[in-house]
């Protein structure tokens, strides 16, 4: 087949091999390094589709598509988070444009995307002035700050890494060498990043490979930017103008294709096989705790020191935590929405944020408690807040929970071992057993509310997977925060307590 090559120029043409195309698949020692990718779509014929999921209040029942598996690009080898969300930008209010029907069209598989390029830089090392911008397509684009979020802090200690983040209206993936050097001018080291802005973030993981290739040729080859120029030529973006931009309604003839496409339009990705097999192992049976945490759309801040792109898969998986796909349920929440790397610049921005997950490698960030509840640092999770303390011990429900997620990951695994079952993924699993066990949860709610008898008892608490006395906290906070109105008669029978 023709691929684009990632070459300068970048609007050549080249017969690509089919065994390129393949995405490799890494063995179990690669660990987090983890960057060459599957898709992460699920499977044909999955439940609980809606194509409802990506909401605000302002703009209700709206459909974000995503790109389809079989849409051909020169970098769709290549894997990392990506999604469109909406938010005030923190430089003014500005929505997060979403791309308007003329900029998708749909293939034999589903919606794809166009691509939308709004900035192509390189960001490097001064050891004079510190990190600065270097060079940039369009030249009048607003880029500050970015030159610190292109490079984590404390990325002197490794030689690479990716990076994930968000500006304004915008976001970013950027990749960081940094290359010895015999220049005391230099102090030994040259170090650079060269990263790109898009209004979406689902197709910003075509250009991984990309951009890895171009730090280097950065690092060996400072100034030479053409192959940088042919590419923000060929991608740059159109955007539409005013409004959100967003696709309202999907065709009728193409519903049946894109129905699994639209199952979690916001937090769908292409993201590197494993991603969530890892999320698993790194975090255990705390991953529940997590869940509760998520579902409650509190602001979830991770720590970690560089590499800093395996953190931002992290952010990705605890968005994944938080699915419902019934129609009209959490419009009245604030949408769950991944900042991914942040830094100091940013603290201004994450104070006006009601809910978000988020990473840095700014150990600064542990004493502001002020702009998150929950803190992770390695594989330990706490919260300052009183109120959420009783959510971090496990509860025999939890327990419950993971052994069927474990199990049924066992299953799979088995069937992909004995059988040659390649439909499915550890990712569609993991995605689907949460929005599984949230649509439970909130369809069992949802009906009860409308009933004669609204009043929620133990047997409800274990119908929807839930500890009536463990979880019980944790219910009446959803109640609350998701405006559900049910009687609560778990602690004491005779004497209900109204929520």
């Amino acid at each position: 087949m023709v691929e684009q090559s990632d070459r300068a120029p970048l609007l050549d043409w080249e017969e690509v091999p089919p065994a390129e195309l393949a995405p490799s698949v890494p063995s179990p020692e690669t660990g987090d390094s983890i960057q060459s990718g599957l898709s992460s779509y699920p499977a044909e014929g999955s439940v609980g589709a809606d194509f409802s999921l990506n909401r605000s209040p302002a703009r209700p029942n709206s459909v974000t598509a995503v790109p389809g598996e079989s849409a051909h690009s020169p970098y769709e080898q290549y894997s990392g988070p990506g999604g469109d969300a909406s938010a005030t930008d923190e430089e003014g209010d500005c929505a997060f444009h979403g791309l308007s029907v003329r900029d998708r069209r749909i293939t034999g598989s589903g919606w794809e995307e166009k691509d939308q390029i709004v900035a192509v830089f390189v960001v490097t090392f001064d050891t004079r002035s510190g990190n600065m911008i270097e060079w940039c397509l369009p030249q009048d684009v607003n880029l500050e700050g970015v030159e610190f979020k292109s490079m984590a802090s404390g990325s002197h200690r490794i030689s690479s890494d990716f990076i994930y983040f968000r500006k304004g209206c915008y976001f970013g993936l950027a990749c960081f060498a940094n290359m010895p050097v015999e220049s005391e001018l230099e102090r030994g080291a040259r170090m650079k990043s060269v990263g790109i802005l898009s209004p979406s973030y689902t197709l910003l993981y075509r250009y991984m490979h990309f951009l890895e290739n171009q730090v280097r040729h950065q690092l060996q080859c400072p100034g030479q930017y053409s192959p940088l120029e042919a590419f923000y030529e060929d991608k740059k973006a159109v955007l539409p103008p005013g409004g959100n931009g967003l696709v309202t309604a999907c065709p009728t003839s193409a519903l049946g294709p894109i129905v699994n496409r639209c199952m979690h339009p916001e937090m769908k990705i292409t993201h590197p096989a494993g991603c969530m097999s890892q999320f698993i192992r790194f975090f255990g049976e705390q991953i529940m705790v997590l869940w509760k945490f998520a579902l409650l759309r509190k602001r979830i801040l991770i720590f970690s020191p560089p590499p800093v792109g395996v953190v931002c898969y992290r952010v990705y998986c605890c968005c994944c935590l938080a699915n419902v796909s019934i129609p009209g349920m959490g419009m009245s929440v604030p949408e769950f929405r991944p900042f991914f790397y942040i830094n100091v610049a940013d603290i201004t921005a994450l104070e006006a944020e009601p809910s978000y997950v988020a990473c840095t490698t700014e150990k600064i960030f542990e004493e502001k408690k002020e702009l998150y509840d929950v803190y992770i640092d390695n594989q330990n999770v706490k919260t300052h807040r009183e109120s959420l303390q009783p959510l971090l011990r496990l509860n025999s429900a939890d327990r419950e929970k993971y052994r069927k997620l474990c199990e049924q990951r066992q299953m799979l695994l088995y069937s992909q071992e004995v059988d040659g079952d390649c439909a499915s993924s550890e990712e569609d699993l993991f995605i689907l057993f949460f929005m599984e066990q949230n649509n439970r949860i909130f369809q069992t709610l949802s009906e009860l509310a409308g009933s004669a008898d609204p009043t929620l008892t133990a047997e409800h608490m274990r119908a929807m997977g839930l500890d009536p006395q463990g979880d019980r906290g944790f219910l009446v906070d959803l109640l609350e925060i998701y405006g559900i109105d049910v009687m609560l008669v778990i602690d004491n029978p005779c004497c209900p307590s109204h929520s």
